[in-house]
């Protein structure tokens, strides 16, 4: 059998924002969703989460999930056998928007969790269209389900979170950089700019998505993660 795949979902999202990838690869392999709730750094969310993943795997990130996956990759790149990072970023956050997260902080511990989110994520991270607005409900639930300190605690982690270029130069297996052509909250440009960072990478853009392929474009992110699949491993040592 391939290797098992581990999917990261991103701030306050769970295993709802890959359902349609998920019940279709699970036919295929063994598949398994890691929380990326526990803990206010991005060090202590990949320590509680490694112990707990198959020996090897595929991994994919998507957005604050991303950034756990480069953390997971920096720490134990020995077991990812391949990765896929989504609408993400490997930078360290700056100040003045370490500073920004301070008031949804403050926001969400009060108890005004629904109008945080509206501030966090907004309708034009999405790509236009008539299912914005069925996205947008979509991560209103998970994040209600989640509550409000586990946005407190993952805004922390962000806050405080490293560089990854380094590691991402370091890179030896199939690795793929997928965004939504329409996003407004890590835009293409970044993610070229991680294309380029990691040897052999191959960049993906989804037309007609934004911050979350994975709900907009369901099936050619499927398509994307399948190609991805199948791509032949590279032995580190060979590099």
């Amino acid at each position: 059998m391939s290797e098992p795949v581990v999917f990261l979902p991103g701030m306050m999202a769970d295993a709802r924002v890959f359902d349609q990838q998920i019940r279709m690869m699970s036919t295929e392999r063994v598949v398994t969703v890691a929380p990326i709730t526990l803990g206010e750094r991005i060090e202590e969310i990949a320590s509680s989460i490694l112990p707990h993943l198959p020996a090897r795997f595929a991994l994919v990130g998507c957005g604050m999930g991303g950034i756990v996956a480069m953390e997971i990759l920096r720490r134990a790149q020995e077991r990812v056998a391949r990765v896929a990072l989504m609408d993400t970023d490997p930078l360290a956050e700056t100040p003045q928007a370490a500073a920004e997260r301070e008031p949804l902080i403050v926001g969400a511990r009060a108890g005004r969790l629904d109008a945080v989110m509206a501030e966090t994520f907004k309708p034009d991270h999405l790509a236009p269209g008539p299912g914005r607005m069925d996205v947008m409900a979509t991560l209103l639930t998970m994040a209600r389900d989640l509550g409000p300190d586990v946005y407190v605690s993952q805004s922390r982690a962000l806050q405080r979170r490293r560089d990854q270029q380094s590691t991402l130069r370091k890179i030896k297996v199939p690795a793929m950089v997928l965004c939504g052509e329409h996003d407004g909250l890590t835009p293409m440009k970044r993610h070229s700019f991680m294309a380029e960072l990691i040897p052999k990478a191959k960049l993906r853009v989804i037309e007609g998505a934004g911050h979350l392929p994975s709900l907009e474009q369901p099936h050619a992110t499927l398509d994307a993660l399948r190609d991805w699949l199948r791509q032949p491993l590279i032995l580190q040592n060979a590099l």
